[in-house]
């Protein structure tokens, strides 16, 4: 697994203190304003931050940056966040782990093929399945995810009927 995972990227600057726009790249502006320290160059350099929340984007204080002329140099630069500073809900995952897995049957234990994405819907998440005959959406509903094991590379499901023989 990587340690660091990209967090979201700087869009532009805010006002005349340094402060500058980032797009999240995870669940949401709070979760990610919440944060004191991201990291640019793919996890080398720390940066210590303080952010709020600003429509669908973080506004973000980097330390050492406090003119517009040097948060406008960081624009279309990536900032990422090491695991270790977020603490994950039980069930709860990167998605960033999650692409790759294995998809078995519960059951069966035939395997479907590997998880390809994952689209945030609003209720809940619908994960995708590359198999052999095309593409299947899954609800990432308790009913049909019977178990995740990263570590492992395993997601188990119990299908709903007919889910994968429609596959295209």
């Amino acid at each position: 697994m990587k340690q660091f995972l990209e967090a979201g990227q700087i869009v532009g600057t805010h006002g005349v203190r340094g402060e500058v726009r980032v797009q999240p790249w995870c669940d949401s502006p709070t979760f990610l304003a919440r944060l004191q320290t991201l990291y640019f160059d793919e996890g080398r350099t720390p940066v210590k931050v303080k952010g709020r929340p600003h429509g669908n984007l973080v506004l973000l204080t980097l330390e050492g940056v406090s003119t517009v002329q040097e948060a406008s140099v960081l624009r279309g630069r990536v900032l990422y966040l090491n695991r270790e500073d977020v603490e994950l809900p039980e069930g709860t995952y990167f998605i960033q782990d999650l692409i790759g897995l294995r998809v078995v049957d519960a059951d069966s234990g035939e395997e479907y093929g590997t998880l390809s994405d994952v689209s945030a819907t609003g209720a809940n998440d619908v994960y995708h399945i590359r198999t052999p005959r095309g593409e299947v959406l899954i609800p990432a509903v308790p009913s049909v995810v019977i178990g995740t094991d990263v570590a492992g590379g395993v997601m188990t499901i119990r299908p709903l009927k007919g889910m994968f023989d429609d596959a295209i």
